[in-house]
């Protein structure tokens, strides 16, 4: 696999966090346009597989496709950039700032919404017919899930979105972990097989991911969910935002950086 050694790859997820601070604003957009696209079609075609064949299994382990897909192509997801861009302000890299960081995350969310948009847009398109006949088996299933995790979790109240933000916690520790997984060796196969697992498990597991949210609660109220666009953003966009930019940097990018940066540069001052 190449592999890196760990003080090796923290280092390369530092220096990715500071050129994502640093880009520009168009570059910065159609990149997370992209990837907020592929994503909605992985998303699509692991729920047309898991419907047809009636394993979700299945569907869970081919959804990583498209998460290689996109981070091979270099684009980005908000789910990775909220794990790599505060690493660089704590490293103290030239020229980051919380503002430069913030305005990365709102454009990359402004390009990752819209890239899930086009693609759920596109979608309903194809399974109607042009909005001719009734979605399908499949467009039925997205209606579902997006009612279900929606009004779904607000019928607990406060133990409802406090159950979203955790799926969001776990969602992004194990997302995160593919994002690495991708740095983590100089090879294509062991940067495909070290993203695999994780995402994989994040998807069977049905934790909370924003991107793939995206996707899924616009294409399913375009197919009939019976949820409106505040049940989407109050319970479910905003509680999942939230946990994936906790869980992502306090069990991934933090645990990473201090005992491996940080430990490396100590011994270096003693």
């Amino acid at each position: 696999m190449s592999y890196l050694v760990p003080s090796e790859f923290v280092t390369k997820m530092v220096d990715a966090g500071e050129s994502k601070v640093h880009m520009s604003t168009r570059d910065t957009l159609i990149r997370s346009y992209m990837a907020g696209a592929i994503l909605a079609l992985a998303a699509v075609f692991a729920i047309t597989v898991a419907v047809k064949t009636g394993v979700f299994l299945i569907g869970a382990i081919l959804f990583p496709v498209g998460f290689c897909m996109l981070y091979l192509m270099g684009f980005d997801l908000l789910t990775g950039v909220f794990v790599l861009t505060p690493l660089a302000l704590l490293d103290k890299r030239p020229g980051v700032t919380l503002k430069g960081i913030l305005r990365n995350w709102g454009l990359v969310f402004t390009g990752n919404f819209a890239g899930a948009l086009t693609v759920s847009i596109m979608m309903a398109f194809v399974f109607t017919y042009g909005f001719n006949v009734d979605p399908g088996a499949v467009g039925q299933k997205i209606a579902s899930v997006g009612e279900a995790r929606t009004v779904g979790y607000a019928q607990y109240g406060l133990g409802g979105w406090i159950t979203i933000f955790i799926r969001g916690m776990l969602c992004n520790w194990m997302v995160s972990m593919g994002v690495v997984g991708a740095m983590i060796s100089t090879s294509v196969s062991g940067k495909v097989i070290a993203m695999w697992m994780p995402i994989m498990l994040f998807f069977f597991m049905g934790f909370e991911h924003s991107v793939v949210n995206m996707f899924l609660f616009p294409s399913g109220m375009i197919m009939g969910g019976d949820f409106s666009i505040a049940d989407y953003f109050l319970w479910n966009e905003i509680p999942t935002v939230l946990g994936n930019l906790v869980g992502g940097l306090a069990f991934t990018g933090l645990t990473l950086y201090t005992t491996h940066i940080k430990t490396v540069k100590s011994r270096a001052i003693a």
